[in-house]
């Protein structure tokens, strides 16, 4: 079966897009609406860390092999479009910037300056900053004393151009590389107001306005502002004894990687351009043009002089549920009834609540977690902690290949084990990016079993502003299976060695999940030929793995009603004659959605799936992955009741077409505006 799949990377992108959007959009509040832009540069630094020097590569092996594209579905026009897509997004940035948000802000009687000339009043302020708090922290050097071995220019770090000449010389151009010291300092500087106006400026504007200070002697021709993006892949031996060893390593190696993109200010002479390529080793096609500022992810920390409840979204309570606040024990109710909690709708104290009453329940005997980025100052991990100080045996697998958290997971591992935590670390070749846990409780002669899954991250931090699912249950089958599974993590073998291990609960990535999905689809499949109804309902962050979106297709076009939400990259193309019983949406909002849940109809009788498992090859190929059925009626009806509010979502939603660009959904005439998050919140209140 031919199976049309879209580009991973320009699906990406679609989705970034989306978030751009978002900061476009004048019912969302207007410093939600510049946090977007922030997470929008923020997404992109990601990408071209992380995407663009596999996309590089592979494009210089197709130019000498076409036919050398691998298990992603990539064409020698794949690079080009990538960068014409950035270039205008980025265009479009700069635009919701200045003509948008900038006067917004205004309006409000709040001045960025913004590529602007410094009022008078205000150079004296910035000159005693650039003084007193600045200077210390500034490392001038000048290029031409410096071979360029002897220059480094940090990943994803500010750096200003001088363009300098000597009194006595004027024609003969020296140039100088000054650091923004924006990780030490505060990006923004508040200055006195003016005329009840409240002006903010950038570092890069305070150092600038005093870069005559560094260089006395010199006239200054110009300050061009430049940012060099490095690689984040780097190569790890996993077959290596001391993996701990081998993960702090190349976190360090990381920040040494080669350049990816070279971004500088468009209005830099073309002359600079083609010497500071050659001085750092920059390849034609790194070298991005830019604007003035870089590292606009840090409008995230904009401050908000003037404050106003219209500036930010309506403060949402978590909500409680009585059921958990009046219990006594937390365990001794899981035992009775499962348990589902909606972050971050409800409170996520009960995910707490359940370790912290672990650790110091007498008749807890062993703990077992899987953490994958934990919160830089976790309540989870501190409860583990005195778990083992209470004399319980405690063990968490801790993934060490977390991107971007491995520092933070080490740092906790370390404190962990010093505190009599069994730690075990990853497993050779592979993630483990399941979210799961399990609590052995003994009395007398019994012993309970407690399990704990969810969609999300066991992490404080992020339950805040991601939505995710979490599920306890007493359920005999799945807290075994789970006992199961974690003493195949425990002894660090590949799957293969373990073929022998059965799961009838739970679907594990590696063991038996994508047959299970094969064999749940297949049943649509059987149900639509004999006449029966036949849906299947699936919300993702990514959809990408061939024989899964080939699986789709297939369901499509024997009648099978596919309804598919997919946050972030989707490759399987809609609108086509393969997938004309599939329907697409992208839902990007207030909160991250973030949770993976499965519906298959069954002919009525709904079997229902939750986990953490994207369909993705990494998912599916490279990670052990959890996805855990959910049996109790009235939770299953929850869920339903949530996605058919996102499905009927016409305000925050879009539909993608057949190349993947953001349809907007808007009410039909005479229906009501649906917001699927808002709605969901006050579902959940109404439980």
């Amino acid at each position: 079966m031919n199976v049309p799949l879209y580009d991973r990377d320009l699906s990406w992108l679609s989705f970034n897009y989306r978030v751009l959007s978002m900061a476009r959009n004048e019912d969302v509040p207007l410093y939600e609406r510049i946090k977007f832009l922030s997470i929008f540069s923020s997404n992109l630094d990601e990408f071209v860390r992380v995407r663009m020097p596999a996309i590089l590569a592979v494009n210089k092996v197709l130019d000498n092999n076409p036919a050398a594209a691998g298990e992603e579905i990539i064409s020698q026009d794949t690079l080009p479009a990538i960068q014409a897509e950035i270039n205008s997004q980025l265009k479009e940035f700069g635009q919701i910037l200045t003509k948008q948000l900038l006067p917004a802000l205004r309006s409000h009687n709040i001045h960025l300056y913004y590529n602007e000339p410094i009022h008078p009043e205000h150079i004296e302020p910035m000159r005693e900053y650039f003084l007193t708090r600045v200077l210390s922290f500034l490392q001038p050097l000048w290029l031409r004393k410096k071979k360029p071995e002897e220059v480094f220019l940090e990943n994803n770090q500010l750096y200003i151009v001088v363009s300098l000449s000597e009194e006595t010389s004027p024609d003969l151009l020296q140039y100088a590389l000054v650091n923004i010291p924006s990780a030490t300092l505060p990006r923004f500087m508040e200055l006195p107001a003016l005329d009840n106006v409240h002006y903010i400026a950038m570092l890069d504007d305070v150092v600038r306005q005093h870069i005559g200070f560094l260089f006395p002697g010199y006239t200054v021709n110009g300050c061009y502002s430049i940012k060099i993006t490095r690689d984040a892949e780097t190569d790890m031996n996993e077959l290596a004894h001391d993996i701990l060893e081998q993960v702090e390593t190349m976190i360090v190696k990381r920040e040494l990687g080669i350049p990816t993109r070279f971004l500088f200010d468009a209005a830099m002479p073309l002359a600079l351009q083609k010497l500071l390529a050659v001085y750092f080793h920059i390849l034609p096609e790194e070298m991005v043009e830019g604007g003035r500022y870089h590292n606009l992810k840090d409008l995230v920390d904009l401050p908000m002089p003037v404050k106003s409840p219209a500036f930010s979204y309506p403060k949402q309570a978590s909500v409680q549920v009585p059921s958990l606040e009046s219990a006594p024990r937390l365990l001794e109710e899981v035992l009775k009834r499962d348990v589902l909690l909606h972050a971050p709708y409800q409170r996520y104290d009960y995910i707490l609540r359940f370790f912290n009453e672990a650790a110091v329940d007498p008749s807890v005997q062993e703990i077992y977690i899987t953490l994958y980025r934990i919160a830089s100052s976790s309540q989870i991990a501190n409860a583990l902690i005195s778990a083992a100080h209470n004399g319980k045996q405690v063990t968490v697998f801790v993934e060490l290949k977390a991107r971007f958290d491995e520092a933070n997971n080490i740092r906790w591992a370390k404190k962990m084990k010093a505190a009599g935590v069994k730690i075990i670390y990853s497993i050779p070749g592979l993630k483990v990016h399941a979210k799961i846990a399990l609590v052995k409780r003994r009395r007398g002669y019994q012993w309970d079993y407690v399990g704990l899954m969810a969609t999300g991250n066991f992490n404080e931090s992020t339950a805040r502003f991601y939505t995710d699912h979490v599920l306890m249950t007493a359920h005999a089958g799945i807290t075994q299976e789970l006992e199961l599974l974690f003493l195949y993590l425990q002894a660090r073998e590949q799957p293969a060695k373990y073929n022998y291990l059965t799961f009838q609960h739970l679907l594990v990535a590696q063991f038996n999940m994508m047959a299970r999905f094969k064999q749940l689809i297949d049943r649509e499949i059987e149900n639509a030929r004999c006449g029966k109804p036949a849906k299947i309902t699936i919300k993702l962050n990514n959809l990408q793995e061939k024989d899964m979106i080939a699986s789709l297709y297939a369901a499509s076009q024997e009648g099978v009603q596919v309804d598919l939400i997919a946050r972030s990259i989707c490759c399987l193309v809609p609108d086509q004659p393969e997938s004309s019983n599939i329907k697409v949406r992208r839902i990007v909002d207030r909160y991250l959605e973030h949770a993976r849940i499965f519906i298959f109809h069954n002919n009525g009788n709904e079997e229902i799936y939750m986990g953490s498992a994207d369909w993705m090859n990494r998912n599916l190929h490279r990670r052990i992955e959890v996805v855990f059925p959910v049996y109790d009626a009235g939770l299953k009806a929850q869920l339903k009741e949530i996605i058919r509010l996102q499905l009927a979502d016409n305000t925050n939603a879009v539909r993608l077409d057949e190349n993947i660009r953001n349809i907007e959904i808007t009410p039909a005439v005479g229906e009501a505006p649906v917001n699927a998050q808002s709605s969901i919140y006050r579902y959940i209140q109404s439980l």
